[in-house]
C-alpha cells in the first residue's frame, strides 16, 4: 500500500517549525538540504536565502513529514489561508492528548479533544506556525 507523506511550504521558518515538530514527535531528521547546497553556476541562490531550507524530512511512524521554505522570488505562501490539514491517527487517547498538547502549544484550537460521533476522539487546531492539524483516536479501528 502507498504511504502518504505530507509536504508543507513555509515562508522562511521551516527550520524552527521542524525543530518544534521534532520536540513533539521525537526522532531525528533524515535529511536537511539548504538552498546553498544546490547553488551553482546554473542556479545561483541569493545570499539572504542561502541558509533557508530546500528540503527537510522527519520520520513520524512509517511516514515522513516533509517541508521546504519557498524562495522569496516565488512569492509568499499564505500559511493562514492553507485549508489543508495534517491528520494524525493516534494509538490511544493518551497519545492523542499528548500530541494535541504538544502541537497546539502557542496555536489556535478549533475543536478541543473530546468524544465525537462515530466512536471518534479528536481535536482540530492550527499550530503556532499556521499549519492545521487533526489528532484522532478511534478505538474501533
Amino acid at each position: 500500500m502507498a504511504i502518504i507523506n505530507p509536504h508543507i511550504n513555509f515562508n522562511g521558518n521551516a527550520e524552527p517549525a521542524f525543530h518544534f515538530y521534532k520536540s513533539v514527535f521525537g526522532g531525528e531528521f533524515i535529511k536537511i538540504i539548504r538552498f546553498k547546497d544546490i547553488s551553482g553556476s546554473e542556479y545561483q541562490v541569493p545570499e539572504n536565502e542561502a541558509n533557508k531550507i530546500m528540503y527537510i524530512a522527519l520520520p513520524v511512524g512509517p511516514n515522513l513529514l516533509i517541508a521546504n521554505d519557498v524562495p522569496e522570488s516565488m512569492g509568499k505562501v499564505n500559511e493562514n489561508e492553507n485549508r489543508s490539514k495534517i491528520s494524525i491517527s493516534a494509538e490511544s487517547r493518551e497519545e492523542a492528548d499528548k500530541l494535541f498538547i504538544g502541537l497546539s502549544a502557542g496555536g489556535n484550537v478549533e475543536v478541543h479533544p473530546g468524544d465525537h460521533p462515530g466512536d471518534s476522539y479528536f481535536a482540530m487546531f492550527r499550530d503556532k506556525f499556521g499549519i492545521e492539524w487533526i489528532v484522532d483516536f478511534n478505538q474501533k479501528v
